[in-house]
């Protein structure tokens, strides 16, 4: 299945520097509960600019164990896997969900690289839309009801794209900014939840952790 989506990756966009898959082959087949996607890589486009999408991509097909997560078992930036950034947030969340980062499909809205959003935020659309018919394949495929989205950016794409138009719940963070939590759902009962993101807010802080209200939503 994994081959499947590969194929589906935007040609133009092969050569470029980044990443289509956060989770391997057991996560991108049979039926899921819930989607992963962030905003798009991170990271130092200079220092990066040879792991591009199609170099990342026949890594995860043909090096990388059927069971694995870049927020599990990759090292990022030299330290321990699954330690740095959101990758503790990210494990935290999946903890609380019941879920393995094995199984879960993970990815980001945009594909390609850049060492902050507001680097790419001018052809931040246009790249959601050339990534999106990946997205949508993966989400019918797999059957997913619940995508979870990190912050704002990738979260109001996605909700557009599925029309996900009914503001059915949401958390508000038990601290002096009040950052919402919010759980979208359109005509056909898919989710969107658009979710405080990771590499801010502390997901493993009881006030911040929006855990709750995302199993809710997935039961």
């Amino acid at each position: 299945m994994i081959e499947k989506f590969a194929e589906i990756i935007p040609n133009d966009l092969r050569e470029i520097s980044g990443s289509v898959f956060y989770s391997g082959r057991n996560a991108f087949i049979g039926k899921k509960k819930l989607y992963l996607l962030g905003i798009n890589p991170g990271g130092n486009i200079e220092r990066q600019k040879t792991e591009t999408l199609k170099w990342h991509t026949e890594k995860v097909l043909s090096e990388k164990s059927s069971n694995w997560s870049a927020y599990k078992d990759e090292s990022w930036r030299g330290q321990v896997p699954g330690t740095q950034g959101l990758q503790p947030r990210i494990l935290h969340l999946l903890k609380k969900l019941e879920l393995s980062a094995h199984e879960v499909p993970a990815s980001n809205v945009v594909f390609v690289r850049s060492s902050r959003e507001k680097d790419i935020k001018e052809l931040y659309n246009e790249y959601a839309e050339k990534c999106w018919n990946f997205h949508e394949r993966v989400i019918n495929d797999l059957s997913i009801k619940t995508i979870l989205c990190f912050g704002k950016t990738p979260g109001n794409f996605v909700k557009k794209k599925l029309k996900a138009n009914i503001l059915i719940d949401e958390f508000i963070e038990n601290n002096n900014r009040n950052w919402k939590t919010q759980v979208f759902k359109n005509e056909n009962n898919e989710k969107v939840i658009i979710a405080t993101h990771p590499s801010i807010a502390d997901w493993t802080n009881i006030k911040t952790d929006p855990s709750s209200i995302i199993r809710k939503h997935l039961e």
